[in-house]
C-alpha cells in the first residue's frame, strides 16, 4: 500500500513511555517497510522517564499534535479508546490501530483497516510481532525503544501484565544492544521519579485514563516511582488541584495511586469519604488515615480497576 498523505502515528493522551516510544517505532517501520509516508507525534507533554528514554538513544522528541481533521490519514498505537484521543478521531482516517488493551469498539473505521490488538503488556510485543523482523536487524535507537517500553510498561516484569514473550522480547533486545536490563531499568525508574518540576495537575494527569466507575467518569491515575514519598509530600497540593481539573476534564471523581516500584505496592490517596468508601471496599481493606498501601498492586488495569469495577 502507497499511500500519498502524510500518515499521522500517535498513542493516547497523557503519553507515557510506551505510548511515546511506539508511536516512533511504528512510524519507523511504515516508512522504512511499507514505503509510507509516516510521521510520529505524541498528544500531550511526556513523563520524565519518557525523556531520559529518548536522550539515551538520541532520539528526538516528536512534536504535539494539537488537532486533527477529517483530510488526516492515522494510525493509532497504545490504544483503542475514543476518550483517550481526540473527540473527532472518528473523521479522520484510521490507516490501523496497533494496541494491547481490551476491545472498547469506540473507534470506527470508512474501510476494512488494519487492527492488531493482542493481550502483552507492551504496544512494542505487538508491533514486534507485526513487523517479523528479526531483532539483529532492528537499528540500535529502535532497539533501545523497543526495549524500554517493555521494561517500563511491565515495571521490569514486576507487573503481573508480563508475558512470557515480553520478557523473551526485552532479553533479546538488550542483548543485541549490549544493556543490562537491571542496571538500565533502575535509570529509568531514577528518572520517572525525579517529578520536582511538574505542577500538582500535571503530576494527576501524567499517566492517567478516564474510566466510567459505579457511573461516574472517573480520571484513575498511577505515578510510578522508587520513592513514593516524594508524592506523598505533595499530597495536600495534589488533592487541591482535584476539583479544577474535574472542572477541565469533565470528570466526576479522581482516584491516584502512587506505586512503588521496588516494594511493589501501591499507595492510594484518599481525601474524601467517596474515595475512602471506594478504595477500602474495592481492595477489602480498612483504614483511618487520608493514604493506605495496598500490597502487592502494581497494575492499573489488571489489578486497580477490577477492583474498582
Amino acid at each position: 500500500m502507497n499511500t500519498s498523505h502524510k500518515i499521522k502515528v500517535f498513542g493516547h493522551r497523557s503519553p507515557d513511555t510506551d505510548a511515546s516510544c511506539s508511536a516512533i517505532v511504528w512510524a519507523w517501520f511504515l516508512n522504512t517497510h511499507r514505503n509510507q509516508n509516516a510521521t510520529p507525534y505524541i498528544l500531550g507533554p511526556v513523563n520524565t522517564e519518557a525523556e531520559f528514554v529518548m536522550e539515551s538513544f538520541g532520539v528526538t522528541m516528536p512534536k504535539i499534535l494539537d488537532t486533527i481533521s477529517d483530510e488526516d490519514q492515522v494510525a493509532i498505537v497504545d490504544t483503542n479508546n475514543l476518550d483517550e484521543l481526540f473527540e473527532n478521531i472518528n473523521d479522520a482516517e484510521i490507516i490501523s490501530i496497533i494496541d494491547h488493551h481490551k476491545l472498547t469498539g469506540t473507534l470506527k473505521t470508512n474501510l476494512p483497516r488494519e487492527i492488531v490488538i493482542q493481550p502483552y503488556a507492551s504496544t512494542m510485543t505487538v508491533i514486534y510481532n507485526v513487523m517479523n523482523i528479526e531483532v539483529k536487524d532492528l537499528p540500535r535507537d529502535i532497539a533501545g525503544l523497543m526495549l524500554s517500553g517493555i521494561i517500563s510498561d511491565t515495571l521490569e516484569f514486576r507487573s503481573p501484565t508480563t508475558t512470557d514473550e515480553d520478557r523473551a522480547l526485552a532479553e533479546s533486545l538488550a542483548k543485541t544492544i549490549d544493556i543490562t536490563i537491571s542496571d538500565y531499568a533502575v535509570k529509568m525508574f531514577e528518572a520517572k521519579s525525579n517529578i520536582s518540576e511538574f505542577s500538582a495537575a500535571e503530576l494527576v494527569r501524567m499517566d492517567s485514563k478516564i474510566y466510567e466507575i459505579n457511573g461516574k467518569q472517573t480520571r484513575v491515575s498511577v505515578l510510578e516511582t522508587t520513592n513514593p514519598k516524594i508524592v506523598l509530600d505533595r499530597y495536600d497540593e495534589i488533592i487541591e488541584s482535584y476539583e479544577l481539573i474535574k472542572e477541565q476534564d469533565n470528570v466526576e471523581q479522581i482516584l491516584l495511586f502512587a506505586i512503588d516500584i521496588l516494594k511493589e505496592e501501591a499507595i492510594a490517596l484518599i481525601p474524601d469519604a467517596e474515595t475512602k468508601s471506594l478504595i477500602t471496599s474495592g481492595f477489602n481493606i480498612d483504614t483511618d488515615s487520608h493514604t493506605v498501601v495496598l500490597p502487592g498492586v502494581v497494575s492499573r488495569k489488571k489489578q486497580i480497576l477490577p477492583a474498582l469495577s
